[in-house]
């Protein structure tokens, strides 16, 4: 890339593959523990090996990247002759992630930007491909961060999920929010709110809720270009549904991107999930 500033996330942002190829990003994999097995996220777990051990109640945990795998990718990307590194991260309130990359970051051969971006699935991949195309256009380091910060800003992510008791068995929602989705049967939208996975709404059915999730999504994206992607765990009808939906109601669209959200969120959401990402240009 230009000015050999390198862009590196983590496998959790779910960006297609094409577009990473295409702009030289690095994802770094998380790990999914699947009794006692420890998998890698994106190579050697799919989702769909990931919502059938959930349907089958078997335990599912997850785990950051080591900071010395991050350490090999920045050694890697200097040895491609980066001069500088931008290192894209989902949320440090959901995991350690951001954490093992400052680590690795302090030993690293040439300049590495750490940036919590405080989001999750392609609300981070956007924030991946601002920095990379800024990169590209001969933007500095800095540029290149201040580019992906400013998506991050912008950017708003809404889920609905069939039960909350995947987030509650995780830790990265209160077992009081987890109550409170599950009275009277209600169904939750959630949202990303400061990093935080928050409940935002309860709603009595989930073809209300989702009727919901693309109403707030509209709204968000107004007129204004937006980039939206549409994630899913096992409800790919579902999903594209919701897309065509999107399509039709979003004046401003530029991208839209369907895609499986991959084990390690998955393993926090269950099955059924549907999400919605609204990225302003």
């Amino acid at each position: 890339m230009s000015r050999h500033v390198a862009i590196v996330t983590d496998s959790t942002a779910y960006l297609p593959h094409p577009a990473m190829e295409r702009h030289g990003i690095v994802a770094v994999p998380l790990t999914v523990v699947l009794g006692d097995q420890a998998l890698e996220e994106g190579t050697e777990i799919s989702a769909r090996s990931l919502a059938q051990a959930l349907q089958k109640r078997r335990p599912v945990t997850t785990s950051r990247p080591s900071p010395e795998t991050f350490a090999e990718t920045y050694r890697a990307s200097a040895a491609a002759g980066a001069t500088g590194i931008v290192s894209l991260h989902l949320s440090a309130e959901i995991s350690g992630t951001y954490d093992a990359a400052v680590l690795a970051a302090r030993n690293a051969p040439v300049p590495v930007r750490v940036v919590d971006t405080g989001m999750v699935a392609m609300a981070l991949g956007f924030c991946a491909l601002a920095a990379a195309e800024t990169a590209e256009s001969g933007g500095t380091l800095d540029e290149a961060v201040a580019a992906a910060e400013k998506r991050a800003a912008g950017t708003s992510a809404w889920f609905y999920v069939d039960t909350l008791d995947y987030l509650r068995r995780g830790g990265r929602i209160g077992a009081a929010q987890a109550l409170l989705g599950s009275a009277l049967a209600v169904k939750p939208l959630l949202q990303l709110d400061g990093g935080r996975i928050e409940l935002l709404e309860k709603v009595r059915t989930a073809s209300k809720a989702i009727a919901r999730l693309e109403e707030i999504a509209v709204e968000r994206a107004g007129l204004s270009r937006v980039d939206i992607a549409v994630h899913h765990l096992a409800a790919p009808e579902r999903a594209e549904a919701l897309a065509e939906r999107l399509r039709e109601r979003v004046p401003g669209l530029v991208d839209l991107h369907v895609s499986e959200v991959g084990a390690v969120i998955g393993a926090h959401t269950g099955p059924g999930l549907l999400g919605a990402v609204v990225s302003p240009r």
